[in-house]
């Protein structure tokens, strides 16, 4: 039986020139009317002290002139951002976090930016054979010449748009793009094979994946060094919700999620190849606070979506007939993956293990794969069997090469043209 699934896919506009300044005017609007919507909630927090929903933004602002900038459903959802926005600082503040601020105006002195514009059922009309998407205009945007913006995009030539269920109008700080969200058919596809595969995640090496003979390792240099720089960025940035600041924040999301694509699609990749049929993911849930990893690392680890990761691994592996089964990382670090004896002293440095009872010398991330790996066959836990034969001690490497934004051999990214 065929599952749907939801895609996103991004196409540049090759009439770019002639729909730029429509797509500007709508640009602009959406931050005019997200304006309209911040001003709105401060004053019914201040008369009822308390932050209204989109439901009520909604009723407020539908007759409002600004509204009628863009199509209804792209007002809605302009207005179910900024109530989404107001939860998510609210639930920060609720957690401790003092330095969480609610969102702001969408203004840098008498400018307003470009946001985006999504478009909805209502508001875009696709035509599959010629490459091209008609986006609606509001009502006091429409000039009579033309109620709509008719985009011709150029996607990906191995990705098929079709089942279009929205379109964003997204402004990337020199031209505009289409985000085209689709709904994607996927057969029932057997697994490759009847192998299990665990998954660490961690810091210092982003994921580790053991299959029993074989191991694999993904550094998270390149991703560590987006984080600092976006961060040291931002903190040169006078105001906090300035243009250039959330342009920093907007890029270094974008840079973050195409590193979590590029590694979630390999694993799958390189699992497939060796008939993994079940991926057993370490489960970080919880670990934040049942674990210290020093000032330096809890600010890595809360900085990095692994539930996000983690979704995106589950999905990739159902298109391949690989199911994905989160485990409990608990003890995974401290426990020898061959004799089963827990210590911590055996973790001897960051990234070594050396068993004290069986003399296992492994990779300390690979014997946390291991283990987690194990969770699921039981029968193969803690059985005695040799496991230092090299590859525990020595998995292959595979790295995110920046130039190409993939994932590949460590021998091929570091060799010399």
């Amino acid at each position: 039986m065929a599952d749907q699934v939801t895609r996103t896919y991004v196409a540049s506009i090759r009439n770019h020139q002639q729909v730029r300044a429509d797509l500007d005017s709508l640009g602009f609007a959406a931050s005019k009317l997200w304006n309209v919507a911040r001003w709105t909630c401060d004053r019914i927090w201040d008369e009822t002290g308390t932050i209204p929903d989109d439901g009520v933004l909604k009723a407020y602002l539908k007759n409002h002139e600004r509204y009628a900038d863009l199509n209804a459903q792209s007002s809605q959802e302009i207005l179910e951002e900024l109530a989404e926005a107001f939860d998510s600082w609210y639930t920060l503040r609720g957690n401790g976090d003092e330095k969480a601020n609610p969102p702001g105006y969408r203004k840098h002195g008498d400018e307003h930016p470009r946001s985006t514009v999504t478009f909805k059922e209502d508001g875009f009309e696709h035509d599959l054979e010629h490459n091209q998407i008609r986006l609606s205009k509001g009502r006091n945007l429409k000039d009579g010449r033309q109620d709509f913006i008719l985009c011709e995009y150029a996607a990906d030539p191995d990705v098929a748009i079709k089942n279009v269920q929205q379109v964003r109008a997204v402004w990337t700080d020199t031209e505009w793009e289409l985000h085209i969200v689709c709904n994607v058919e996927i057969g029932d596809p057997d697994p490759p094979g009847d192998r299990v595969a665990g998954i660490d995640l961690g810091i210092c090496n982003f994921a580790a994946v053991a299959v029993g003979d074989d191991a694999l390792l993904y550094p998270g240099g390149a991703l560590k060094e987006d984080e600092y720089y976006f961060l040291k960025e931002r903190a040169k940035c006078d105001d906090s919700d300035s243009q250039k600041a959330r342009r920093l924040d907007r890029k270094r999301d974008e840079r973050r999620t195409h590193f979590f694509h590029a590694v979630s699609k390999d694993i799958v990749a390189e699992c497939a190849a060796r008939n993994v049929g079940k991926i057993a993911a370490g489960d970080l849930t919880g670990i934040r606070e049942d674990a210290d990893w020093g000032d330096h690392g809890n600010l890595d680890l809360h900085g990095w979506a692994f539930d996000r990761f983690t979704e995106m691994l589950e999905y990739k592996a159902a298109e391949h007939g690989i199911s994905v089964e989160r485990v409990d990382e608990r003890d995974t670090s401290k426990s020898c993956a061959s004799c089963g004896t827990t210590e911590d002293s055996q973790r001897v440095e960051r990234g070594l293990y050396v068993c004290e009872e069986c003399g296992l010398v492994a990779n300390a991330d690979v014997n946390g794969a291991e283990n987690i790996r194990q969770k699921v066959l039981p029968t193969l836990a803690c059985d005695g069997g040799d496991r230092d034969n090299g590859w525990m001690a020595q998995p292959a490497v595979r790295l995110f090469e920046k130039s190409t934004g993939r994932v590949a051999p460590q021998e091929q990214v570091c060799r010399e043209p």
